[in-house]
């Protein structure tokens, strides 16, 4: 800490003079307070209030980098609730109250601060109205105004908020009354046995004690009684083998995606190996205002694309109730996820059957959003088949494959999935072929990356097998990765493209949005608020062969494993929530207002608290882009 008069007197003036509120006061007056202001210096990380711990001494005004300031919810998780940046100050309801700290201020990154102290602080605020009337006013809008809300609101980000779905685990919940009995039982025992203890499932064991499946009120209903079955064969002919566990650990929230993924109605819960109980599809509906299983089972339970319209309409419904039960942004979007691929999974198999069996094995993939499982509101197409190479009568083949793909193509939009505009769907020729086509493909673009290759690879590259033979998939998921070995030049050219989509901020903090049209004054979250981020961790994933296409999986696998971003990567998959988390927000209101939802967010429509959020982490994004800049530097001038 070195006294301020050991430094250029004018340039400590210069700066109090051109800083709220000490511009308001006499150049006198600022005089005298510099002459008394302390540097300090504090490293990135660095903890300068710890909540609890003693009060500040000083209030502290930001000369260059960042502070951030978070508090202790009562789950002992720490909230973000200000960014305080440059010429903006920090300590002063500390200096005042005395006591404890009231919340943790740290570092952002390194920074310099001048400090005043706390005689200094209180004679200001007893003998100077502008100066005390500035930061009652600020505190009011902080605290009050926006304070309250938006710490609520922060919760989105860091997981505090969410309800009982995300909170509880199966062991919280699921039912411990497990009733068992031996898997050679008949069938009217087992439903004498059912009845008497009035469950709807019952657990059957091997001889050596273990599961060995389950019968359920409804294998008694399809395949007893409407078969006209002999209810003294032995139980173990109509149970389900198929025994799908989950760790009592769990949340609920993973068993819920599981139940939908595997179209089951009963999970059995272990413990170390041991059942510890049993969760049944009513259980977690109980905790939903708006179930996303009861959507799943109406989509199994339709024969036309007709019939799938109105149930694809409740998807949107679960999206607004998640939101309001202040679900985090990424639990959300795995949801979404997983209901539409039922639904694209219930199309095809639906197209399969009025076309007849497909001549050769198929794999339909998705990408874009839907590839990395990172759907908001619906989205548009973005689809295409791999077929296996076909031994003989290729044009039958492809004939098969175009009228399947228009009739997928239709029942997609019937359902609310708008086509592409750019065409890149699997009705389209060229994005439906045989694997050794889109290996062709593949390998056209890394070895001759022009800005049309480089663009193509962005968009196919995070693709995902949806539904069919997904060894097709796998084997061009393997192709890619060693195609892409020591291909430094293709990378080079990837790097200097997503390099181009900067975040929306200038040199000085300061938003840069649209500056003409319909979106004059804001900014594309979606474009360039996710984009860069999304495409980081594509880039550096690919890079060191990574398979995950979900961008907060790759992030957090990226964190000890790639050196340009592994010292962002927690920073960017918070930055990542926060967007997904605000463009969510932004589009349930449209929704809500009757307006077709964008992604275009005018920064000066947001609360102060979020603004800087989401210019720190616009800074941030733009760190880790520099990053890779140095990193793939060479080659790209060229």
């Amino acid at each position: 800490m070195a006294n301020a008069g050991n430094m250029i007197m004018e340039e400590v003036v210069e700066f109090l003079s051109n800083t709220p509120p000490f511009n308001r006061l006499d150049a006198s007056l600022i005089g005298d307070i510099a002459s008394g202001v302390l540097m300090e210096f504090y490293p990135k990380g660095h903890v300068v209030l710890m909540q609890g711990g003693p009060a500040a001494d000083c209030m502290s005004i930001v000369k260059n980098g960042g502070i951030k300031v978070f508090v202790k919810t009562g789950e002992n998780e720490d909230i973000m609730v200000d960014y305080i940046g440059e010429g903006e100050s920090f300590g002063l309801l500390s200096v005042v109250s005395g006591g404890m700290s009231h919340d943790t201020v740290t570092a952002a990154e390194d920074t310099v601060c001048y400090s005043i102290k706390r005689e200094s602080v209180l004679n200001l605020m007893e003998t100077n109205a502008a100066f005390s009337s500035f930061y009652m006013k600020s505190f009011f809008k902080k605290f009050i105004d926006i304070g309250y809300k938006e710490i609520h609101d922060r919760s989105l980000l860091y997981g505090g908020g969410d309800k009982l779905l995300f909170t509880n685990t199966l062991n919280d919940i699921a039912s411990r009354n497990i009733i068992t009995a031996p898997q050679d039982i008949s069938i009217k025992e087992a439903a004498d046995k059912m009845s008497r203890h009035k469950i709807s499932s019952l657990v059957l064991l091997d001889p050596d004690g273990f599961p060995a499946g389950v019968v359920t009120d409804k294998d008694l209903r399809n395949k007893v009684t409407a078969k006209g079955r002999d209810v003294g064969e032995p139980v173990s002919n109509i149970m389900s083998v198929t025994l799908i566990k989950s760790e009592a650990g769990d949340y609920c929230f993973e068993a819920l995606l599981k139940m939908i993924r595997y179209n089951i109605h009963h999970l059995l819960i272990v413990n170390k190996g041991n059942i510890s109980g049993i969760m049944t599809g009513h259980d977690l509906m109980m905790m939903q205002g708006a179930s996303p299983l009861s959507v799943a089972r109406e989509i199994e339970n339709q024969s036309t694309p007709d019939g799938l319209i109105p149930v694809s309409k409740k998807i949107n419904k679960i999206i607004t109730v998640l939101i309001k039960e202040e679900a985090k942004a990424s639990n959300i979007t795995r949801i979404i996820t997983e209901i539409n691929d039922r639904l694209v999974r219930k199309l095809l198999e639906i197209t399969e059957k009025r076309l007849g069996p497909p001549p050769v094995n198929y794999c339909w993939i998705v990408f874009g959003s839907e590839g990395r499982k990172e759907q908001t509101f619906r989205s548009d197409q973005d689809n295409a088949i791999i077929y296996a190479d076909p031994e003989k009568d290729g044009d039958k083949v492809e004939k098969y494959f175009s009228d399947f793909t228009l009739y997928m193509k239709e029942a997609l939009v019937k359902c609310g999935f708008p086509a592409c505009r750019a065409d890149y769907m699997a009705s389209n020729p060229k994005w439906r072929g045989p694997l050794k086509a889109w290996k062709g493909y593949f390998s056209k673009w890394i070895n001759t990356p022009t800005p049309e290759a480089v663009l193509s690879s962005l968009i196919f590259f995070d693709f995902r097998p949806v539904h069919g033979d997904f060894t097709l998939a796998e084997k061009l998921r393997a192709y890619l990765g060693s195609a892409l070995r020591n291909q430094k030049m293709f990378l080079t050219h990837m790097a200097a493209t997503i390099l181009k989509n900067r975040p929306p901020i200038g040199l000085f903090g300061r938003f840069t949005p649209e500056k003409k049209g319909d979106q004059k004054g804001s900014v594309n979250i979606k474009m360039n608020g996710l984009g860069p981020i999304i495409d980081a961790a594509r880039l550096c994933a690919l890079d060191i062969g990574m398979y995950n296409t979900s961008t907060l999986e790759r992030l957090n696998d990226l964190k000890d494993r790639h050196s340009a971003v592994a010292e962002f990567c927690e920073e960017l998959a918070q930055s990542f929530e926060f967007l997904m988390s605000l463009r969510l927000r932004h589009q349930y209101r449209q929704m809500e207002s009757g307006i077709e939802p964008d992604n275009f967010i005018n920064p000066e429509t947001l609360g102060s608290l979020d603004q800087k959020m989401l210019k720190e982490l616009f800074r941030i994004v733009s760190r880790a882009q520099e990053s890779i800049k140095r990193q793939y530097a060479e080659g790209m001038a060229h």
